[in-house]
């Protein structure tokens, strides 16, 4: 059914591929417990400025969660390099390089000759 518009999005090919789903799955829990991590210690911050009972308790659970944020944070970056060592990064090397290797192995050669 072709009514003359055109499309409401089109697709556009990324610039970067998409992360492992293991890796997103990660940093998707750390920006979580990072967000309510910052949440508790304003909580925290605003209680002790009112001067309320809750300040103590909210300090003491905002260090613990400052720990986990950390581990969460540290799991990304650990995930990360387990998926790229398993699945590894396939590179190779470019034309150019190739050939500029090519030459430098050529002039060192009849340098030692």
């Amino acid at each position: 059914m072709d009514t003359g518009r055109p499309p409401l999005w089109q697709e556009e090919p990324t610039a970067r591929p998409r992360m492992p789903d293991a890796v997103r799955t990660a940093a998707v829990r750390a920006v979580i417990i990072v967000a309510l991590t910052l949440i508790q210690a304003m909580v925290a911050f605003l209680s002790t400025l009112a001067g309320s009972w809750l300040a103590f308790p909210a300090v003491l659970s905002t260090v613990a969660s400052t720990v986990v944020a950390t581990w969460a944070v540290l799991d990304v970056w650990v995930t990360r390099q387990v998926w790229v060592q398993r699945h590894g990064v396939h590179s190779q090397p470019s034309s150019t390089a190739r050939q500029l290797r090519r030459e430098r192995r050529r002039a060192r050669r009849a340098a030692t000759r």
